[in-house]
C-alpha cells in the first residue's frame, strides 16, 4: 500500500456504530474545506458522480473540491447516516453556503458510498439540489471547521 493509501478505519463490514463514525469522519473532513485532506479518504482510482459530473481519481477530486470551495463560500455541512450494509453506506446531508454576491443557499442531498477492505471509499454517488435561502433562515452558525458535538443534526433541525 502506497503512503497516501493509509488504511482508514473503521473497516467494512459496517455496523450501526462504525457506519455512523464513518459518516461523522467524512463530515469533519469536508468541513475543513481542505481538498487534499479530503481526497485521502478515497482510493487513488475512486469513481464519483457528483450531480451531473463524473470524476475518477484523487487528482480530479482535488480539482473538483478546490473549485467547489472557491465558489461555495462559508461552507458548513451536516451529514447523517441513512442506511448501511456490508461495505456500503447511504448518507443524507445538507450544507449552507453563499456565493460571491452574498446570496445564501442550502444544498440538500443523498450519497451512496462503497468502500474497499482498507476503509477507503472507492465509489461515491451524490445527488444534490440547491435551494436559495435568506440569511435569516440559516441554521448553521458554528465557526468554520468541525461542527460542535452539541450542535443539532439534520433530524433535530427538521431538515
Amino acid at each position: 500500500m502506497h503512503a497516501l493509501e493509509q488504511p482508514r478505519p473503521p473497516f467494512p463490514p459496517f455496523d450501526g456504530e462504525s457506519a455512523a463514525q464513518k459518516v461523522r469522519m467524512a463530515e469533519d473532513a469536508w468541513n475543513t474545506r481542505d481538498p487534499h485532506r479530503v481526497s485521502l479518504a478515497y482510493t487513488p482510482a475512486s469513481l464519483w458522480r457528483n450531480r451531473s459530473e463524473f470524476l475518477t481519481g484523487r487528482e480530479a477530486i482535488v480539482r473538483f473540491l478546490t473549485h467547489k470551495w472557491n465558489r461555495e463560500l462559508d461552507y458548513r455541512l451536516v451529514k447523517e447516516l441513512w442506511a448501511y450494509q456490508g461495505n456500503r453506506i447511504a448518507v443524507r446531508f445538507a450544507y449552507e453556503w453563499h456565493d460571491d454576491s452574498g446570496n445564501w443557499f442550502r444544498s440538500y442531498g443523498n450519497e451512496n458510498w462503497e468502500f474497499d477492505d482498507s476503509g477507503l471509499m472507492r465509489r461515491r454517488i451524490a445527488s444534490i439540489n440547491d435551494t436559495p435561502i435568506s440569511e435569516k433562515d440559516r441554521k448553521y452558525f458554528w465557526p468554520i471547521g468541525r461542527r460542535p458535538d452539541n450542535h443539532p443534526g439534520l433530524s433535530e433541525l427538521g431538515l
